[in-house]
């Protein structure tokens, strides 16, 4: 299943628990840049549970991407097109992720992504599921999310975005990569502590 542009654009909702997210997000992937040499930590890599599963499926890694109405791919495809060389294109990436882009979680959307490889069997699963619990568990708050799952299309600004934001830090990335969307229902998503 793929989902249209407008089903991917900012959400309507002003719920609380969504705005809170979103900044935890922010902050939390600014201090991976800065602090961590954007290295994903428990923050940004939530564990995946199924329906009617206890048991953990795994974990994933996330990326939080900017509402299209303020991507900045085309800037994330220009940097790591200006050099081949890995460890350059890492450090301009830690530079440009530690500076400003995180600073306002209003432009960011709340439908999460995650890369698998292509034809992977794990994507499948996860697919066929249509809906999965992501629960983040760092720096003493925690957020379990009820999500909608999807395959996103090659042309989706979503897919374009994570693959642009994870090819400055792994230029191996294959081609035909799997880009998966995950959607909050934020009526049947959970805080702890809770947020008012």
């Amino acid at each position: 299943m793929t989902a249209s542009v407008a089903e991917l654009g900012e959400s309507g909702s002003s719920a609380p628990l969504r705005k809170a997210f979103l900044k935890w997000q922010c902050r939390v992937r600014q201090i991976a840049m800065r602090d961590g040499a954007g290295r994903p930590d428990e923050a940004v890599t939530p564990t995946l549970y199924l329906p009617g599963h206890d048991e953990a499926f795994g974990r994933i890694v996330t990326v939080l991407n900017r509402a299209p109405a303020h991507s900045l791919t085309p800037e994330m495809t220009h940097m790591a097109a200006r050099t081949n060389d890995p460890a350059q294109r890492r450090s301009a990436a830690l530079e440009y992720f530690s500076a400003a882009y995180y600073q306002s979680a209003a432009r960011f959307s709340d439908v999460l992504t995650a890369t698998f490889p292509p034809g992977s069997i794990i994507s499948a699963r996860i697919r066929k599921s249509q809906k999965v619990l992501l629960l983040f568990d760092a720096y003493a708050q925690s957020f379990t999310l009820s999500c909608r799952v999807w395959k996103l299309a090659p042309h989706n600004p979503f897919h374009e975005a994570t693959v642009a934001h994870n090819s400055l830090f792994n230029p191996s990335l294959p081609p035909g990569i799997e880009v998966l969307g995950f959607e909050p229902d934020w009526n049947m998503s959970t805080s702890d502590p809770e947020i008012s």
